[in-house]
């Protein structure tokens, strides 16, 4: 595989022409990236940036604080992924409601959250849905069965953000000139490559579909230069293994059965036009929001905190002032820190020059 890379890195090299800037958008990406060490390999002219693919990070800082002020009304049972256990709101977590006695549960899926409304009928189950549209279609198949099973003590918090309004967003963007992006392998194994065409059509981005090993990244990163240095911009899918061009119709058929599109906001980003999902029709009797009578506030995020710059690829995470001092895993002051797919967890964990 050394050789391999080696002959990936010096294609990289005669490609660069000129300064290049690359995003890779996907949080599994940037954990990959920082692992392997990619960036010590790139020549000088190339610079690699984290975009918002990570969904914990992204989710916004009112969001959060109504997930919270959701789970510590008592008398319910809050269901939530991992990640978004000690992402901080304004007040505590949802780590510190448990400590202090309210009943937040991890589960691994969708599934696992409308088993518990099924075990306890005598009790409210709420379901923080969050992710990309990797994550939707497990919530909307799960929301189909709750509706199909006449479950009324089950809700969902949707939270659910769409990639491709985030991208138009940073290729119009002035203050961020990116040259091209390391699209989200996952992400594009439900939606294929069209949703991207847009990219190089209307902006000369060049655009690359990639999988998750060093060798895939090199891959996706001379094919990038390539463009650029060609001008041939358009979307190569170099990830065949698992995406389809035209992506996955029983996953995208899922969404757009029990979603609407709807503006949602996004940490670092602010709001984008029909970025976010929304339960539709008759499957809103599901909606927390409704059901509870909650609205998202707006929010500031934490002092200091510099997540926002990071997700829009302005800074790296050492470029914050809290990064490896007041923030650490063990202290996070913002989700990036938190997530296991975060650009300020994959560096404080990886690049021990911070150390």
């Amino acid at each position: 595989m050394k050789d391999k890379i080696e002959l990936l890195r010096r294609a990289l090299t005669f490609f660069a022409e000129r300064p290049m800037t690359f995003m890779e958008v996907c949080g599994t990406h940037t954990v990959a990236i920082y692992r392997s060490g990619i960036r010590s390999l790139l020549p000088p002219d190339i610079s690699l940036v984290s975009g918002p693919g990570c969904p914990v990070c992204v989710t916004d800082q009112g969001e959060i604080d109504v997930a919270i002020k959701l789970a510590g009304k008592g008398d319910l049972i809050f269901a939530t992924y991992g990640d978004m256990l000690r992402v901080p709101g304004t007040k505590g977590s949802l780590q510190s409601l448990r400590a202090h006695g309210a009943d937040v549960r991890v589960v691994r899926s969708a599934d696992e959250a409308l088993s518990l409304a099924l075990k306890n009928p005598v009790k409210e189950v709420v379901f923080l849905g969050v992710g990309f549209e990797t994550t939707a279609p497990s919530t909307a198949a799960m929301v189909i069965e709750a509706m199909d099973r006449g479950v009324q003590n089950f809700s969902v918090l949707s939270f659910h953000k769409l990639v491709p309004p985030a991208l138009r967003l940073l290729a119009e963007s002035e203050e961020l000139q990116v040259d091209g992006f390391l699209l989200p392998g996952h992400v594009s194994v439900v939606l294929g490559a069209e949703p991207y065409q847009f990219l190089p059509r209307d902006f000369d981005i060049a655009c690359a579909i990639v999988g998750f090993e060093p060798l895939d990244i090199m891959e996706g990163l001379v094919e990038l230069a390539r463009q650029v240095s060609e001008s041939d911009f358009k979307v190569s899918l170099l990830y065949s293994r698992a995406v389809r061009p035209q992506g996955n119709a029983k996953a995208k058929g899922l969404i757009e059965e029990v979603f609407d599109k709807c503006d949602s906001k996004w940490r670092g980003l602010g709001p984008i036009e029909r970025s976010g999902l929304k339960l539709k029709g008759d499957f809103a009797r599901f909606d927390a929001l409704l059901k509870f009578d909650l609205k998202i506030e707006d929010v500031p995020l934490p002092q200091g905190c510099k997540c926002g710059e990071v997700l829009m690829g302005k800074i790296t995470p050492k470029e914050c002032p809290l990064f490896s001092k007041l923030c650490r895993p063990d202290t996070p002051v913002g989700p990036c820190m938190v997530s296991s797919e975060g650009s300020c967890a994959a560096c404080y964990k990886y690049d021990y020059r911070v150390m």
